[in-house]
Order: structure tokens, then sequence, then C-alpha cells
């Protein structure tokens, strides 16, 4: 069994491509387009594998879409589970402004998940043996599956003895923590809906951090995503903060994603909560420079690390 299953309940094939100009009105003649595998769990897998780290993506597919997603992944040499459903599996469209350097991303509803056809990954889940160290759940969830999902989901990773991590958003997102996972890794803007505050000078946002750890127990561990600034990392014993590298910014999509294989990868290989949390840092801006929909890379993570100043908070 792999070390880290991802779980992506609404996946999708993102389309990347650019314009000189967009304007309304007009037929626009964009470049060659680019087409990858998309959704929060599936981008975890494939940086996970870059970063020399096992692990398999399990989602629903349906239709073409679906045909070419796990086509893409065969590609890309990424392991992944893919359980057959009736929707389509959607596609995002990434465009990019040449003349402004603007991103303009178009994302469409996933298809409906039958009553019947989203349990089938509790079930699944469920049956496994040996258990993964790690589960992560990530991206949105479908129309169909129950806003409870993720809370389902994190009982049945404790039941296995597999460690849950949660990156998401919305009422999927308070639902979850409800009932405790294993690290969270939410965006600033996502922790701030997700606690009810307002802008906060950082000594009260590491305040508001240790309270959703400690007194709350959402968590274990909270890695607190604060874009360009870095992160930071907090648990019941440890108040970390993480400055990134300054790097050219091609495109933010997937950095999130990134900065959680990052996380996971230093895990997998035996290093402290400290360490994994300065290497998912750079992994995080190894992504920012890559154009579209692009991931991390290992050399850039690698080279990158070096330049993550931690400082206690």
């Amino acid at each position: 069994m792999p070390t880290i299953v991802t779980l992506t309940m609404n996946p999708a094939v993102d389309v990347s491509t650019a314009v000189p100009h967009v304007v309304p009105d007009r037929k626009l003649r964009c470049e060659a387009p680019r087409r990858e595998p998309g959704g929060g769990g599936i981008n975890v897998a494939r940086a996970a594998h870059r970063l020399g780290v096992e692990a398999e993506a399990w989602f629903p597919v349906g239709g073409a879409g679906g045909e070419l997603l796990q086509r893409l992944l065969d590609a890309e040499g990424v392991r992944h589970t893919a359980l057959p459903v009736q929707g389509w599996t959607r596609e995002n469209m990434n465009v990019l402004e040449q003349l402004s350097g603007r991103q303009f991303r178009f994302c469409v509803p996933g298809a409906p998940l039958a009553a019947h056809e989203w349990p089938v990954f509790l079930e699944r889940l469920r049956a496994l043996s040996p258990a993964p160290d790690f589960v992560v759940a990530s991206g949105s969830l479908p129309p169909g599956v129950p806003v409870d999902f993720y809370a389902e989901l994190a009982r049945s990773a404790r039941e296995l003895g597999s460690r849950l991590v949660l990156d998401t958003s919305g009422p999927a997102l308070a639902r979850g923590v409800e009932a405790g996972v294993y690290l969270l890794k939410p965006s600033l803007g996502e922790f701030r809906a997700l606690t009810g505050s307002a802008d906060e000078d950082e000594s009260a946002l590491i305040a508001r951090a240790v309270e959703v750890v400690v007194q709350r127990q959402w968590c274990h561990v909270l890695l607190l995503s604060l874009g360009a600034a870095g992160a930071v990392l907090v648990t019941a014993d440890e108040r970390q903060r993480f400055s990134a590298p300054a790097v050219p910014t091609a495109s933010a999509v997937g950095a999130g994603d990134s900065m959680v294989a990052g996380m996971l990868a230093g895990l997998c290989r035996g290093r402290s909560l400290r360490d994994a949390a300065r290497f998912a840092v750079a992994a995080g801006a190894a992504a920012v420079m890559n154009p579209g929909t692009e991931l991390c890379h290992r050399r850039d993570v690698e080279r990158l690390e070096a330049q993550v100043v931690a400082s206690a908070v």
C-alpha cells in the first residue's frame, strides 16, 4: 500500500492557454492549449511523485474527460485508482493575459455524484490493509456529496490508523474539522472564514491558530499558508514562522497542493515537523515559478529550501 493515498472528489482536466488581451465580444486567438490532471488531491499525488514519495490518487471518473485524465496521469507515472461514475469529468480553463500578466481561471461545477456513487470511496478506504500512513482529502465536493463527507472520512481514517490531511474550504472545511484531523492546511483567507476572524495582526493570528489546535482540537498540526509571505506552523508544543524565498511569480495555481506534498514528503522521510514545514514552504515557492497549472519540481524545491528562514513566534 502506498505511503499516501489522496482523495479528489471533484477532479478535472486543467486546460491552460494564453492570449494577448482579454476583451469581450471578440474572437480571441489563443496559444496552443496545455492539458494537465487537475483537482487538489490529484495535484498533491503528482507533486509527491515528483518529490520521490509514493502516493496513489483516488478519484471518480466519467466520460471522455475521465479517460483523458487517466491517460495524463499514466504519462506522468502517477499511481491512481479511478472509480467509474455516470457523470462526465469536467474541464477547467486557465487563460493568461499576456499584456497584463493577469490569469483568468474559469472553473465549472463538477458532475453530480449519485447517492450510490460517493459512499464507495469510504467503503474502499475502510477495506485497505495495510493502511496508508496518510490520507489526503483535498479540493471541493461536487453536487450530490454531503457536506459532512470529510468529517466521515476523518472518522474512517482514524479507525484505520491513518493520519488525515485536510485542504478544502467553505462548509466542507467547517464540518470536516469538527471530526478532528491530523493536519490542516488552510490559506489565510480560508482560515479567516473558518474562524470568523477579520483582518488581524500577526500576533492575533497566531493566538487564533493556537486556539484552533489546543482549545478547539480541530487538528494536531496547523500549517497556515500566508502566500508569498510563507507559512506558520502551529502544534500544541510549537509555533514557527517560515518566510518564503523571493522567486519570480508565473502562476499561483498549484502552490498550495505543492506545499501539502512537500510537507508529506518531509514527514514520510522521517523529518521533524519543523523541517518538513520548511520543505513545504520551499515546494510552494517552487510551484509559483512555473506557468499555468504546473506544479513544483524537485530540483527547485531542494535549491530553495536553504533560503527558507524559520523563526519562533
